[in-house]
């Protein structure tokens, strides 16, 4: 591999063409080729970049040669770029979800063991500096056990998507995260869907979840909010952690009934309103944290932080809640028999 790290981005939505910024901030590699289906994209792209641009992202991996990728095409799409990718013996990022069902994430899984490949699915908010605080600070047990987790993620409708429903698209992020915040996995999952704007697919989610260590979860998903919202908390014995996505802020409210040593929240005997406390954090870009340890994966320097298999696990547990809310029934989950045994680096 190149001292300098070759790389392109494919497709040049809203993400793409963060993708292709992000990437001429990353130390140690070169933004060198850029596709996308739209002539006038692959032309915003190029201007003013000494990169090549193409409309066919098959030409671009023949002609330009690369170590590593950035796959933002639209969902229906992953499985045939990355795939053209991998077996061209270049690294893959691909944008999250990883696939729309769980048949083409396997198709993309066998592909990557068949060719060595190193690739990694986009679940940003993996590398978001509040949830690399909330999961140090709960590493140190202020919340004693945890009672619910609570993940609000809510917006306008994005126009560009048309393969996927919101539950596939935006409840991936928060499957992912909710696992691993818990350490525990899900054993069932219930779910109400309503399609109100979208033109084929369902636009709002509400499901309950359950973990093997009795957490209970809620999703809250939509895009029919008019405004953007991304949180999350964590409720406990000793209080609850909010974490806002977008401020990259993490505040602590505190049960002020609690023991306030913490070695005793067992004999706990009420809630009550305590302290506040909002944690200073250094801000950084996700996206540019998310391809700094793509960048070291592709040069053989770290593993990846977020294998297939942990973005297979998210797209199948979003296809149980679209099940659920078909049949009206709860759901259970049997991570392990999902997985066929496969390790995974979220959750338990």
């Amino acid at each position: 591999m190149n001292e300098m790290l070759r790389v392109g981005v494919i497709g040049l939505g809203s993400m793409g063409r963060h993708h292709a910024r992000a990437w001429t901030e990353v130390a140690g590699a070169e933004l060198v080729a850029v596709a996308d289906a739209d002539p006038r994209a692959v032309e915003r792209a190029v201007r003013g970049r000494t990169i090549q641009g193409f409309t066919d992202p098959t030409a671009m991996l023949e002609a330009i040669s690369l170590d590593a990728v950035s796959i933002a095409v639209p969902t229906g799409r992953h499985e045939e770029v990355a795939v053209a990718a991998m077996e061209r013996g270049v690294a893959v990022l691909v944008e999250k979800p990883l696939a729309g069902d769980e048949a083409a994430a396997r198709r993309i899984i066998a592909c990557a063991e068949r060719t060595g490949a190193v690739a990694t699915v986009g679940h940003i908010e993996r590398f978001n500096p509040a949830v690399l605080e909330l999961e140090r600070r709960l590493r140190e047990n202020p919340l004693g056990r945890i009672f619910q987790i609570k993940s609000r993620r809510t917006g306008p409708m994005a126009a560009r998507i048309r393969d996927v429903g919101v539950t596939v698209d935006l409840a991936t992020h928060d499957i992912d995260i909710m696992r691993r915040v818990v350490g525990a996995p899900i054993t069932r999952i219930y779910s109400e869907t309503a399609q109100r704007l979208h033109s084929t697919h369902e636009d709002l989610l509400i499901a309950l979840v359950r973990f093997s260590n009795d957490v209970v979860g809620l999703l809250d998903i939509n895009w029919l909010t008019p405004t953007k919202i991304r949180e999350l908390s964590v409720a406990g014995e000793g209080g609850m952690f909010v974490v806002d996505y977008l401020e990259q802020h993490l505040t602590f409210y505190e049960n002020s009934a609690a023991d306030t040593g913490y070695e005793r929240l067992a004999i706990v005997t009420g809630v009550s309103e305590g302290n506040m406390v909002r944690y200073s954090i250094d801000r950084i870009e996700p996206l540019r944290a998310e391809l700094e340890a793509f960048a070291a994966a592709a040069r053989g320097e770290r593993a990846v932080d977020v294998t297939l298999h942990d973005g297979l696990l998210a797209v199948r547990i979003a296809e149980l809640a679209l099940a659920s809310a078909r049949t009206g029934k709860a759901v259970d989950v049997d991570e392990a028999s999902l997985l066929d045994g496969a390790p995974i680096s979220s959750g338990s």
